[in-house]
Formats: C-alpha cells, structure tokens, sequence
C-alpha cells in the first residue's frame, strides 16, 4: 500500500486482533461543553457550532438541555429545524415533563438519564434503585410513545454495580429503546476496564451502546477508543475537551485518532482548527498550546535537528500534516537552531543570505536566547534587514 500523504498510519494495528469498528460520534459541546463553569453559548453561537459540526459529519448533536429555560428550549428547537444532515439530541431527566420539552423543541433524539450508583441513589436522589429505575422507564416509555428516539443513560455507570447496570438496560430494551449509554462521569475509567465494562454489557444487552467519557485523570480519549474497540456504537466529544471539571473526549482527538489508527475516513477533518478557534472565542476557554492537533504548537518547531528533516519530508516529525486538521506550519528560530536549521528557514521565508551574512545572524540569534517564546519571523526579519544594512554600510 502507497503511504498516505497526510498521515503516517499505525501499522502495528494490523497485528491487533480487533473487528472493524461500527461508531458514529455524538458531539455534545452545546450541551455538556456549556456546562463548564463560566460558559454560557448565545442561540447564534449555538447555530454556528452546529453547522460546523454538520460539515465535519457528525452522526449527532446534542444541542441542550430545554427544560432549563425558554430560551434554551428556543434555541434547541431552531438548531432542529436548520436541515442539518446530523441528527439532534437533546437531554432530559427522567420526568414527563423533560421529555414534553424535548417534544416542543423537535428533537430527533431525547438522552434520558438517571444516576444508579450506590453513592447517588443514598446521597442525591434518597430513593431505591428499583424506584428511579420504574420513573426512568415511565418515561422512556412515554417518549418513544409521542415518536422520538430514546437514548437511556446511566449517569455514574462506572460506579454502579454491573450486574445493576446489566437490569437497567435490559428493562430498557423492553422499550425498544434506540441506545444504551454507559457514563464515565466522573472518569474513573482506564482502557482495560472500559473494554470489561462494554463486553460485559453486550453479553447481556443487543441495544447500540453510547460511551460518555469525561476526562478527569487525562484518559477520555483513549478510554473512547477502547469503548470502540469493545464494540460501543455511539461515541461522545466535545470540541477542545471542554466540559465540566476536566472536560471530555476532545473531538479533535478522537477523529483523527479513528483515522489514522482505524482508517475512518468518514470525517471532514480540515475543518477542526478552525471549529477550535470559533469553540475558545464563543467560550472564552483558552486551549493550551501544546493541546493535540488544535494547540498553537502542535504543528511549531525550533529544534534544529527536526526543522532539517521537517524541510525535506515532513512527516519525519509530524504524524499527520496540518493540512488535514486545518492547521498551519510553524518554523521558528531559537536557542535550539543550528546553522543548517537556520538557512532553510531563511529560505523559506524567500531570503537568501551570504554565508558570513548567516553567521551573522545566528550570533545575534544566540544572543537573544533570553527571548521566551522564540524569535518571531517579523523580528527575524528585522534582524536580516539590519545584517544587510551593516553590510551596505562596509561597502561604502
């Protein structure tokens, strides 16, 4: 096979015994991504993201949460009835009156959800299983009933017992429910038992299954991709990882992940820097420089070493280029650039210095290594112009 101009492929995949996967991505960043403390999307910004989800070919969107307000329930119903390919979900607790809401505002798919564990039924809801469990079915039941497709979700599935959690969706199935969504939500998860946790599930459950994963101990990507692997159908993101606390699987992380070690090619990955950017200016969320794929430095290089071989090929030190998340290349100059580095960065900028003219400017480069940050091509260029200007001087 040709190698892919884009990305390096995992070849070692093909030594890993694993079915094809089946997934389809659920982005809830106008929902769970809202939840971050501080973040509040005006109904503008919410249509905006949603196209750009749907250009990405996201499977699902879920938009809100309509029973919180009026204007929640107005902006959901609006982003239902743009004509998106994508599919809208929104979220209800286990009350008639939630569901209602999902109705009023055209959903095509209500997440119905209800804690199990131990810890919540003792300390939140003060009530039995059984009990929660018969409120939940009630209106599953009534959801499917007035025509919506139904996703039951387990809030704290992770720490519920498995054995509860097995019941659960088997009384759900007996709705016909559409999916069975297993919530990592305080993300206690690690790879291994995600993958436990997901066989365990399908040994007694035929229903599509969701992971939710949040990202409290750094592990929401990878524990996705185990879910995955285990068979989960329906995978949930947010763009950038936002979402309560430590956030969720970053969308960005998973597609490209799903691509370059899967060969999913479903998704429209050019377009993720920029829903990055349009997700930290709407959220007033900073990303981290060095965030995977979407960070301002996921695709920047000073080391002298690298910036020679990025100059000739670079997938020598990128696994996939930039062009296939919408990204950009960044050669910058710094304490860690050697000569050689250095005129291949000159000449990509479109200069060409005299040998002495470059010696020049790696010593006035030197001596600013007390620069953080690096030495911005501007003031790269100003460096130049001065070198030039000396030399000019001498000739005269």
């Amino acid at each position: 096979m040709a190698p892919n101009k884009e990305y390096s492929r995992n070849e070692m995949m093909d030594f890993i015994d694993i079915e094809p996967l089946d997934i389809e991505i659920c982005d809830v960043t106008l929902r769970d991504g809202e939840q971050t403390p501080g973040v509040a999307f005006t109904k503008e910004e919410k249509m905006d993201l949603a196209s750009e989800l749907d250009a990405i070919g996201v499977e699902v969107i879920e938009a809100g949460f309509p029973v919180v307000s009026s204007s929640e329930k107005e902006t959901m119903k609006e982003i239902s009835n743009m004509g998106l390919n994508a599919k809208t979900c929104c979220l209800a607790r286990s009350i008639i009156g939630d569901v209602d809401a999902a109705i009023d505002c055209d959903a095509d798919i209500v997440s119905i959800f209800i804690a199990l564990s131990d810890l919540h039924l003792k300390h939140k809801y003060h009530r039995s299983c059984s009990d929660v469990l018969g409120c939940s079915m009630e209106a599953v039941e009534y959801a499917k009933d007035h025509g919506l497709k139904v996703r039951f979700a387990a809030e704290d599935a992770t720490r519920t017992p498995i054995p509860t959690l097995q019941h659960a969706f088997q009384e759900a199935e007996k709705y016909n429910v559409d999916y069975v969504s297993i919530a990592d939500t305080i993300g206690i998860l690690n790879p291994s038992t995600t993958k436990y946790m997901v066989e365990k599930i399908k040994e007694k459950v035929h229903t599509p299954i969701c992971i939710h994963c949040h990202n409290d101990i750094g592990l929401a990507t990878a524990n996705t991709l185990a879910a995955a692997e285990a068979g989960a159908k329906q995978l949930h993101t947010t763009v950038n990882g936002i979402g309560e606390r430590a956030g969720n699987a970053p969308l960005e992380e998973v597609l490209v992940a799903l691509r370059v070690q899967y060969g999913i090619e479903n998704y429209d990955t050019t377009h993720l820097n920029g829903l990055a950017r349009k997700v930290e200016d709407y959220s007033g969320l900073t990303t981290p420089v060095n965030k995977a794929i979407v960070g301002k430095h996921a695709f920047t290089h000073e080391s002298g070493i690298h910036v020679m071989a990025i100059l000739e090929e670079p997938r020598t030190y990128e696994l996939y280029s930039p062009e296939m998340v919408g990204g950009v290349r960044n050669l910058i100059v710094g304490k860690h650039t050697g000569l050689k580095a250095l005129k291949g960065i000159i000449k990509d900028m479109g200069y060409s210095l005299e040998h002495e003219e470059l010696c020049a400017l790696m010593e006035k480069i030197k001596n600013c290594t007390e620069i953080k940050g690096g030495i911005t091509r501007p003031h790269l260029e100003e460096m130049i112009d001065d070198i030039r200007s000396c030399k000019r001087d001498d000739d005269i």
